[in-house]
């Protein structure tokens, strides 16, 4: 049924959208050339800007009010406004805070794990012949067609655990008993010192490194070489010159692949649900949206929920159109 309203809902907004295109471009076509010169970039802009005021802009307003509701418990009775009471207590429960820390964590840690290790390899493929440079990068990036929950699927076979006395079927803990002789350890309970979460992230850095090495590589290889060579003649060792000269010229790039992969990672859901359902300490916020509205049949925390999470994205998008702009204004 919710798939069945989804097509029904894409339909009639490209129907909208078309109708809308159509007849606002009978109505320019009558005026005259002048007019018309004025009229027409709109023509192709206002059937987008009526699709993201149905599609994004009114479920955005709609969710800010429902998040100062509360849906009563009793069958019949709608909703009753409740002011901040859903972020009071949102705010006020620990283990909403443990979210926060959580998320906090998740985008401090995979964002910059990922853009590190894709620049470090783009540097060092940048080195090698082209045709083991492609297989190389062709093997990192592999795990960019891979579907979140795939990637759960997949992981699943290397953290999982066997009781004591099973064949020890999952790699990490097969390893580990091998190596040290001990109990197989369910790495995924371990709240200390987010251990189960910090091996979660490890799974979307896996999938966003091929993202971050793609784009790196081509702005590394994008650095004029004079810049490079007149660096060596100077006396700069590799280190600083990649430090000195390269760094700096692709800044741009560096930051736009960090702030991407930060809005990826704000959005986590389908790894850390198919791993351990928010359980064990390792929930984020969209794990949090899904608990609150399914789990806990709480549609206003769940809508509190949301716009906390986009307040969080906010500053991010705003940090990269400015970064764009400063970029076409140095051009």
């Amino acid at each position: 049924m919710a798939i069945f309203s989804a097509v029904i809902s894409v339909v009639l907004g490209l129907g909208l959208s078309f109708l809308i295109f159509w007849l606002f471009n009978w109505i320019v076509e009558k005026q005259q050339d002048r007019t018309k010169a004025r009229l027409l970039p709109y023509v192709f802009l206002f059937p987008v800007i009526v699709l993201v005021a149905v599609f994004l802009l009114y479920p955005a307003l709609r969710t800010f009010v429902e998040s100062f509701m509360e849906q009563s418990k009793r069958r019949g009775e709608g909703a009753t406004f409740v002011g901040l009471d859903n972020y009071i207590s949102l705010f006020t429960d620990p283990n909403f805070l443990g979210v926060l820390l959580n998320n906090l964590l998740w985008v401090i840690v995979v964002p910059a794990s990922a853009v590190l290790i894709g620049l470090l390899i783009a540097i060092l493929t940048d080195r090698l012949g082209k045709r083991r440079e492609q297989s190389f990068k062709a093997m990192i990036f592999i795990p960019m067609a891979i579907s979140g929950i795939a990637a759960a699927a997949t992981w699943r076979f290397i953290y999982f655990y066997a009781p004591p006395g099973n064949p020890q079927i999952y790699l990490l803990n097969a390893v580990w008993t091998r190596l040290t002789g001990n109990d197989p350890v369910p790495w995924l309970t371990i709240d200390a010192a987010r251990v189960n979460s910090f091996l979660l992230m490890f799974i979307v850095i896996w999938l966003q490194v091929g993202f971050a090495m793609v784009l790196l590589s081509a702005a590394v290889k994008g650095v004029p070489e004079e810049t490079i060579e007149a660096a060596r003649l100077d006396g700069a060792n590799e280190r600083r010159t990649f430090l000195l000269i390269i760094v700096p010229q692709i800044r741009g790039t560096v930051l736009a692949v960090f702030v991407t992969v930060t809005i990826f990672v704000m959005k986590s859901f389908d790894i850390i649900y198919g791993m351990t359902g928010g359980q064990y300490n390792t929930s984020v916020l969209v794990v949090d949206f899904y608990s609150q509205l399914f789990s806990f049949q709480n549609p206003g925390k769940a809508a509190a929920v949301v716009i906390i999470l986009m307040i969080a994205v906010v500053p991010l998008i705003v940090y990269q159109i400015r970064s764009y702009k400063s970029q076409e204004e140095l051009r």
